[in-house]
């Protein structure tokens, strides 16, 4: 009977603080790997966001380039603002009629807009005539799109409103 109680006996304090220690250990590696992924998903979704609108804006370009001339064909060719990219222009096709570039608002993920009614969607934008280093938008047209926020990339080198 003696040598049954002794095998019914829980852990010691020691086992107990080594386990302790070594979950913790293991915790304290997995954390920073997480936030790294977080960020890594989010710089992955901002170049792929970037890429979406600004291949909707050459498109657009591209396809009031091949217009006809007439009284449709004024402006620069680009787009005047991004809603034009999700609501469409009519390019003079009858066939075609009202072409559209964006299904939905693409947002920045690095910096959201706070209100809903933002017609800029959390991008900073430039315009076919503004200087290629400009942080203001003239408002002719939508030439390009960058990020307002200022951090710096996993890389070290880069910042997003860079890319």
């Amino acid at each position: 009977m003696v040598a049954r109680l002794k095998s019914c006996r829980g852990l010691s304090l020691i086992e107990l603080v080594v386990t302790m220690t070594i979950l913790g250990i293991l915790a304290s590696a997995i954390v920073p790997l997480t936030s790294m992924t977080a960020r890594r998903v989010s710089e992955t979704e901002l170049r792929r966001n970037l890429r979406t609108i600004r291949t909707a804006i050459d498109d657009y370009k591209r396809k009031f380039d091949k217009m006809p001339e007439g009284p449709l064909k004024t402006g620069s060719g680009y787009p005047k603002t991004l809603q034009e990219l999700l609501d469409g222009r009519d390019f003079g096709d009858a066939r075609a009629g009202n072409v559209k570039f964006l299904r939905r608002k693409i947002y920045d993920p690095l910096h959201p807009p706070t209100d809903s009614a933002d017609d800029m969607w959390g991008w900073n934008l430039r315009s076919s005539v503004d200087k290629p280093d400009s942080s203001t938008w003239g408002k002719e047209d939508v030439f390009d799109v960058y990020s307002l926020n200022e951090g710096t990339s996993l890389d070290g080198k880069s910042k997003y409103n860079e890319w």
